[in-house]
């Protein structure tokens, strides 16, 4: 069930004729309802209406009643006479009867709304494109040059038939070291004092709240329903042109300060508001205003938006899902372990290989994805997932590979844990033979691409049966992975078949490929890397 504040929007119209209430406000605490100005309720003569105040808790317990079956909509208004014989809150575990008296039938109006609520028919591709969602919204796309993997942002975004709204290309510049190449900066030059320099991904991140914006209340952005809002996709073409660890710094940063909570997102700004106060409020063309306008934020519409900018700052949007295609040759930097742990690495030959023999009609496509609505995972998060419902099989397997690790320069922390949790809370799997697939992508988007160096780098100091990491990985992986290497497939979890989308598409072990790979590397070159 959407969030209060996301289906009861202002304005909405709940009854008919006189007996009408009209919503005026959702906090967090109470919906203020309006009554019709030629009703007559008893209340007194208000030319506006009645004013009705109901507490968001009844209408929450409620709905909760409701789509856990206990009740239906009928017993939520009383009769006469059978208060004693049924006690709708008594059903409900719940003390609330001081709040429904005398306003049942209004409780009623607004629960046979809320828990009727379906997203506008236009948006439903959002709700249906939202099953797939990444576990982070950052990705590195890395593969030889040609393989489409800047094309293949490009169709992730045109999939939600918003035009090049929702797209944005930005070509990484190779002496970009500083955040402000992204973001823009203030600039004093000129004799009408400071103004910002707006940058194109700045003027994106603006155009993906637009998208996201729903309202703000007590200084609290509230964003709208998942199904409501459009990925907005970024794409950073040759993102390590440049140092990533320099010029993307602060995004780097404030990804991990993204938090869900109550259907509600917070998050830490990207440009904070005593910047944007540095300029000029009173002149028109320089300053704030000016600003305000270079990032297409004039008219009355979003003038609440501006306001919560000028006060918190510029923060990610919830929406907004950040690509950045790989190659390593001489042209390029490698990334440091920070940016691998904050980001969702896919070996794009691996992931999406080429094959030349449907170069022009493939029976394969990769599956719609969106942004994530999950940052830190609970065991709540985990009770849906049939496979491992409390994650303690997941745990047990993040262990089994981090004891291989220990001691060494790729030793894996909480943060891994939690991106792992991730994964298997997006993905879903039902099965075990599923649940290893999550595992084994796991091991392909962040822990291999970790790991790197020569024969005395990658020696096994732990387990004295294997000579080095990469043979002691391939051990726990034959015990883990057992399903699925007996039959030789898995669920591939990113593709699907074009005509037959409801027939699984099954691949083979990915991680176990890429080690071997890697190993065979090593003895060959005395180095080895994941990257291709």
């Amino acid at each position: 069930m959407p969030s209060l504040k996301t289906v009861l929007k202002i304005g909405t119209i709940l009854g008919e004729g006189t007996k009408a209430y009209t919503v005026e406000k959702v906090t967090y605490d109470a919906i203020y309802l309006r009554g019709h100005p030629d009703a007559r309720r008893g209340e007194g003569i208000n030319l506006n209406g009645v004013l009705r105040i109901i507490p968001t808790i009844v209408i929450e317990d409620i709905l909760r009643g409701l789509e856990s079956e206990k009740i239906n909509l009928d017993d939520i208004v009383r009769k006469k006479g059978d208060e004693q014989k049924y006690d709708l809150f008594s059903v409900l575990g719940v003390d609330h009867d001081k709040y429904i008296l005398g306003y049942d039938s209004t409780i009623y109006k607004i629960c046979e709304f809320c828990f009727n609520y379906k997203p506008d028919a236009s948006l439903l591709i959002n709700a249906v494109i939202s099953q797939n969602v990444l576990p982070k919204p950052f990705l590195l796309l890395a593969g030889i040059s040609g393989t489409g993997k800047t094309r293949f942002v490009r169709e992730q975004a045109a999939a939600h038939n918003k035009g090049d709204s929702n797209y944005c290309l930005i070509p990484v510049r190779p002496d970009w070291h500083e955040p402000s190449d992204l973001l823009g900066y203030i600039s004093r030059i000129g004799l009408e004092g400071p103004c910002y320099v707006v940058t194109k991904l700045l003027v994106f991140i603006v155009a993906a709240w637009q998208n996201a914006f729903f309202s703000v209340e007590e200084n609290k952005l509230i964003c709208k329903h998942a199904a409501e809002m459009t990925p907005y996709w970024l794409c950073l073409d040759e993102m390590n042109l440049a140092p990533v660890e320099q010029y993307f710094a602060d995004y780097l940063s404030v990804l991990e300060t993204r938090k869900w909570e109550n259907e509600e997102y917070s998050c830490d700004p990207l440009l904070v508001s005593d910047t944007i106060k540095l300029l000029n409020a009173d002149m028109p063309d320089i300053g704030q205003e000016k600003l305000r306008k270079d990032l297409k934020l004039i008219g009355e519409e979003n003038d609440a938006l501006w306001a919560y900018f000028l006060n918190n700052g510029i923060s990610i949007p919830p929406n907004l899902i950040v690509a950045g295609t790989v190659n390593m040759d001489e042209t390029t930097h490698g990334f440091s372990r920070k940016v691998i742990d904050r980001a969702f690495t896919i070996d794009f030959g691996v992931f999406y290989p080429n094959d030349y023999d449907h170069y022009f009609k493939s029976p394969i496509r990769p599956k719609t994805l969106s942004f994530p609505m999950l940052s830190q995972v609970s065991q709540e998060d985990l009770i849906d997932v049939k496979a491992d419902i409390n994650g303690q099989k997941s745990i047990d397997f993040l262990k089994a590979i981090n004891t291989v690790l220990k001691g060494t320069p790729f030793e894996l922390a909480y943060r891994a844990l939690n991106e792992l949790l991730l994964a298997v809370v997006s993905f879903n799997p039902s099965t075990v033979e599923e649940l290893q697939a999550v595992w084994d992508d796991f091991l392909m988007t962040k822990v291999l691409p970790r790991i790197d160096g020569d024969t005395e780098k990658l020696s096994n100091s732990v387990d004295h049966n294997s000579s080095d990491i990469l043979s002691a990985l391939l051990d726990v992986i034959d015990i883990s992975f057992k399903e699925i290497l007996i039959k030789n497939q898995r669920l591939d979890l990113l593709r699907e078949n074009k005509d037959e989308k409801e027939k699984p598409l099954m691949i083979s072990c990915r991680s176990k490929q890429k080690l071997e790979w890697m190993k065979a590397r090593l003895t060959l070159n005395g180095f080895t890397t994941f990257w291709p």
